[in-house]
């Protein structure tokens, strides 16, 4: 299989998406909600994830597709080539916003990684990554990551997290909070993930992502160093939803085995 072949033909295609997710802003939307009133969807997500099916199997009709509306295929294992999709992760900020999302492309082979990319649309920056070959936010590189310790890091965290729910003991969050040198949000998992890549933020952790919200950007930060893993140090799942977490690896293990408590 030649990764470089492919590497070309989906760089292709998500800048071609983004260029059509540029345009919907002078369209009318369409806009329902999915799980609850915070979950949104519009037509452009399914538009764009639409585009996506029609490219790659026009690319190679053996290549498998996962996509966050549920327009791919229902697999159940990564055997073989499988495109992991979110067409616009971060719908509420593409909502309200007008920035803040991405496209996130992961691409596996028999369950490894081999190509993955975070498009930040509005910002033009297209993060992407080829097992072994490092990580770029379009042509520049990635630095290694350095070591830092906790009460240096900036950490994303949802707010919610750190005050009493059903997922999380938040004492300790609330420490972790207060023992770190700052907390960002988002709103958009993959951007939260090339953050840490690129040492903006130091680990970002969720009670519940999809293997679309992480696949495309656990590729690049691996590159760099980063260790990715759900909140019981274990690996990570991209055939349903889990905890998670991505840090820098001098930290990943503190903040784990000292601040995480699930209920």
């Amino acid at each position: 299989m030649e990764l470089s072949k492919i590497d070309v033909y989906a760089k292709s295609i998500i800048l071609q998406a983004g260029d059509r997710i540029r345009q919907s802003f002078s369209e009318k939307w369409t806009i329902e909600t999915k799980a609850d009133a915070n979950d949104l969807v519009t037509n452009i997500d399914r538009e764009i994830e639409l585009f996506f099916i029609e490219k790659i199997r026009a690319f190679n009709s053996s290549h498998k597709i996962i996509g966050e509306e549920g327009m791919g295929e229902k697999i159940q294992s990564l055997d073989g080539v499988v495109w992991i999709i979110d067409p616009i992760d971060g719908t509420m900020n593409f909502v309200r916003q007008h920035r803040n999302f991405a496209i996130s492309v992961g691409i596996y082979v028999d369950g490894i990684g081999k190509l993955g990319y975070i498009y930040d649309v509005m910002r033009d920056h297209l993060y992407h990554a080829i097992e072994g070959q490092g990580a770029y936010m379009n042509d520049q590189p990635l630095k290694t990551l350095e070591e830092i310790s906790l009460d240096k890091a900036i950490i994303g965290l949802n707010a919610v997290w750190a005050t009493p729910n059903k997922r999380i003991k938040h004492e300790p969050m609330i420490e972790l909070v207060h023992k770190v040198r700052g907390t960002r949000s988002y709103g958009s998992a993959a951007l939260e993930i090339v953050s840490v890549a690129s040492g903006r933020m130091d680990a970002y952790l969720s009670m519940r992502l999809s293997p679309w919200d992480i696949a495309g950007g656990v590729m690049i930060a691996n590159e760099v160093g980063a260790i990715a893993s759900n909140l019981e140090n274990q690996p990570i799942n991209l055939l349903e939803r889990d905890t998670f977490i991505i840090a820098n690896p001098f930290i990943h293990k503190e903040i784990v085995e000292n601040y995480i408590e699930l209920k």
